[in-house]
């Protein structure tokens, strides 16, 4: 009797075990499916859903709850957590941590090291990583800009501009240029006027040409920022390297991102 029961238990166990990549499998197609109707309405320029689907398609990045990299640094590594819905995140550097748990930015700094300002920074780098995807959000405008010419190449390109209010930094411009026969994203103009109410005409320039494929959407190995005078880009300057990349179905506990009770909340200025 025993050892019927035993079997039993055994072969539930085997066909549970079966089943569970094709559970999976399924959810992730569900996902998938519902990410579709949910854009089908964004109204994005024919150009910038091209751009999209060249990195996996937006659907595909939208069945993702979790984004997590490391940037190698002369002093160690740094390592980079996103709730991809709520925009939760988290940084790891040593003994140094901070993250935003939903309503407010935090820092946990017992030994006064950090020197940077933890109110921009926490998410800086994953809105520079995350691209194109992040121009998908909400309250983001679209438009046409010039070409962008480097080395005798053309590159098409789209303005991106927000409504009043929108990010931390609102009056910011951005400028996505793509190359004309793969539409993958190839560089990244910006405007930087965090803490003023001013628009800027400094435009700076990343180049992204350096792609790896996470779980079916491609996003940066490395980027560089480069040198400029205006339109026309310069030299390169070292390049920012993403390693151990991982995209997640799930996210991680509410208490991954809340604040620890050593920190200290980091206001806006």
């Amino acid at each position: 009797m025993i050892k019927n029961i035993t079997l039993f238990l055994l072969g539930t166990l085997i066909l549970s075990c079966k089943d569970a990549p094709q559970k999976t499998k399924e959810n992730n197609v569900a996902a998938e499916n519902s990410a579709v109707e949910e854009i089908k309405d964004h109204g994005f320029p024919e150009s910038f859903t091209k751009v999209l689907d060249a990195h996996g398609t937006l659907a595909k990045w939208k069945t993702k709850q979790t984004l997590s990299y490391e940037m190698p640094k002369p002093d160690g590594k740094e390592i980079h957590t996103i709730d991809l819905k709520s925009r939760r995140d988290r940084i790891d550097m040593g003994t140094i941590l901070m993250g935003f748990d939903g309503s407010k930015i935090w820092l946990k700094d017992d030994n006064a090291a950090y020197k940077g300002n933890a109110a921009v920074y926490h998410n800086l780098m994953f809105y520079f990583y995350a691209m194109p995807f992040v121009f998908a959000d909400p309250g983001i405008n679209y438009g046409e800009t010039e070409p962008l010419e480097y080395e005798g190449k053309s590159y098409p390109g789209i303005h991106i501009s927000f409504n009043d209010g929108v990010g931390a930094s609102s009056k910011d411009d951005y400028f996505l240029h793509y190359d004309p026969e793969t539409y993958q994203m190839t560089w990244l103009g910006y405007t930087f006027t965090y803490g003023s109410d001013e628009k800027s005409d400094n435009v700076k320039w990343i180049r992204y040409n350096d792609w790896q494929n996470i779980d079916g959407v491609l996003l940066p190995k490395s980027i560089t920022w480069h040198n400029y005078e205006g339109r026309s880009i310069k030299e390169g300057k070292d390049p920012v390297k993403f390693e151990n990349v991982t995209l997640e179905t799930q996210q991680k506990p509410d208490v991954f991102y809340q604040q620890p009770e050593s920190a200290k909340e980091v206001l806006n200025p």
